[in-house]
């Protein structure tokens, strides 16, 4: 807990003969002349500076919420002890260090531990957050603004309408692999849209066409499932600048799924970013930043180790080397991740908006902005934005996939959700919660192994460079349950909201300082010990 100490001033008076210079020695001055007089003037004595007053130690009831699962619970005083034994952590700060996801100043908010030493995955960091400071530029230009996030540069507003181009009839026509879907001449801009088949069983390229949007309509799957193991698949290509929208005009959920085997291409750049988008998004004014849940969103499905496994499969071990154990993908029905390939590769995602997408199914059956499942080192997701998810930013189901610069806004549910035995690093992470209200048990981030705490491979992650920006009323911003093993390492919480703590630590299993989630290491167990954070700087509870 940060101490704090109260400096007063101590006020010198000037003396008679430092006023008239004699102090230094007399025989270096000139002394006045006969009938010279010398007026001294008094120096105004000066006001003294207000000393400020030390912000109030928080208290644990204030920083963290304790929950009971099974009669199992870790008190609010044992989760800040925790985030005490680390190092660097400032459990006290204040709102007023940020400027919505900006910090205000360039010196990092605490002293910056380096995350390369964890692991080669990570950038090497002197600061805190997401950003170097109010001047740092890694998010403009790809990312779109909104009032969840300003991030200023180049980038337009989410609401605007994409970057599609002119469209010109000689030239605005469909690519080989796409379907004519006609115009929307009756409204401005005039588009054509080329429409994907909603099963690609071929590579397909998507190129940039002035005036082109390319449509989705239902459930439309790159591949087939090749299980997992099997033959390489189809691959979607997607060229920098191409905007995606979902079809409005018909009511089935609309999505991207590239399955088991097959590979997705989306690679923009920072000045052309390749938008995913509702078709309400095409239109000025067709959409506010209260809009969300028009389409279903993108699901990439791969081969790498789950620890859940379907009734039938698996189990499997700490290696995840099971070639049987394999796990149905929430928010579609009968499309399986899984598998013994931890660096497989679903292909690679980078500088990608994802507006407005997520649809509940049924209770924990949804659609997010971007769900992973099974996908393994090999895939290359960096740059990515989902904005205004109807549920999560990010749902990440097992698989080995490593995350760098993603940002978060205006989710309904969780920002970065992570379970079912996922093991991989993220760096560079912004979650900013909706200012109109998410609901209310939405998590900046939610981490869990769905109270099967010992299923191996077991929960890990290591999160680098976050700021977590939590609006809405839920217990915490940072949820951790199901003996999930992390390390938090240059971070920023804050919660804008009294009543709403930073940190909730859960065990569903165990006693006494053998419950699951803070218990000392067992490497039987696959099991790290209790979660660290270094460098965290938390603003908590409003304050």
């Amino acid at each position: 807990m940060a101490s704090f100490k109260r400096f007063g001033l101590i006020l010198m008076t000037s003396s008679a003969c430092a006023a008239l210079a004699a102090c230094g020695g007399a025989d270096s001055v000139a002394s006045p002349g006969a009938g010279s007089v010398v007026i001294v003037q008094p120096q105004p004595t000066p006001t003294p500076s207000p000393t400020p007053t030390p912000t109030a130690a928080i208290t644990a009831a204030q920083f963290a919420v304790a929950t009971t699962v099974n009669g199992v619970s870790i008190t609010t005083d044992e989760q800040l002890a925790i985030v005490n034994a680390g190092t660097n952590n400032n459990v006290s700060g204040t709102g007023g260090a940020l400027n919505g996801v900006y910090p205000t100043s360039s010196t990092s908010l605490v002293t910056a531990s380096d995350p390369s030493t964890l692991n080669s995955f990570f950038t090497s960091t002197n600061y805190v957050g997401a950003l170097n400071g109010p001047s740092d530029t890694a998010f403009q230009g790809w990312t779109c603004s909104s009032t969840s996030a300003e991030f200023g540069g180049s980038g337009a507003r989410c609401t605007a309408v994409p970057s599609i181009g002119t469209y010109a009839a000689a030239t605005s026509v469909c690519p080989t692999g796409t379907t004519d879907d006609g115009t929307n001449s009756s409204s401005s801009p005039t588009l054509r849209f080329c429409r994907l088949p909603q099963n690609i069983t071929s590579d397909l390229t998507l190129p940039k066409i002035a005036g082109v949007v390319y449509r989705l309509r239902g459930q439309t799957e790159v591949g087939s499932d090749l299980g997992s193991t099997g033959s390489a698949g189809a691959t979607l290509t997607i060229a920098a600048g191409v905007v995606i929208a979902a079809d409005s005009t018909e009511a089935t959920n609309d999505l991207l799924l590239v399955n088991r085997g097959s590979k997705i291409a989306a690679i923009g750049t920072r000045d052309a970013p390749i938008v995913f988008t509702s078709q309400q998004n095409l239109v000025s004014n067709g959409v506010s930043d209260a809009s969300q849940g028009q389409w279903g969103g993108i699901i990439l499905l791969g081969r790498a180790p789950t620890a859940v496994c379907a009734t039938g499969t698996g189990p499997n071990n700490a290696g995840g080397t099971s070639t049987t154990c394999q796990q149905a993908i929430e928010g579609v029905t009968g499309r399986f991740y899984g598998g013994a390939n931890q660096a497989d590769s679903s292909g690679q995602m980078s500088y990608v908006q994802i507006r407005y997408s997520g649809i509940a199914i049924s209770d924990g059956n949804e659609l997010q902005g971007l769900t992973l499942g099974g996908t393994g080192s090999g895939t290359v997701l960096d740059h990515i934005q989902s904005h205004n998810s109807a549920d999560d930013g990010i749902e990440i189901f097992g698989g080995t996939s490593n995350l760098k610069y993603i940002a978060i806004t205006g989710a309904d549910d969780d920002g970065f959700d992570i379970d079912n035995g996922y093991r991989g690093f993220m760096q560079f992470m912004i979650a900013a919660q909706r200012t109109l209200g998410a609901t209310a048990d939405s998590f900046s981030t939610e981490i869990d192994s769905n109270n099967a705490e010992d299923l191996l491979p077991r929960t890990f992650g290591r999160y680098a460079n976050f700021t977590f920006i939590q609006t809405a009323t839920a217990p915490a911003a940072i949820r951790l349950r199901g003996g999930a093993d992390m390390t938090f390492i240059n971070g920023i919480v804050k919660t804008t909201q009294s009543g709403v703590a930073c940190v909730n630590l859960i065990a569903g299993e165990g006693s006494g300082s053998g419950r699951t989630t803070i218990r000392a290491a067992d490497s039987a167990l696959q099991d790290q010990g209790p979660p660290v954070f270094t460098s965290v700087y938390f603003s908590c509870n409003g304050r």
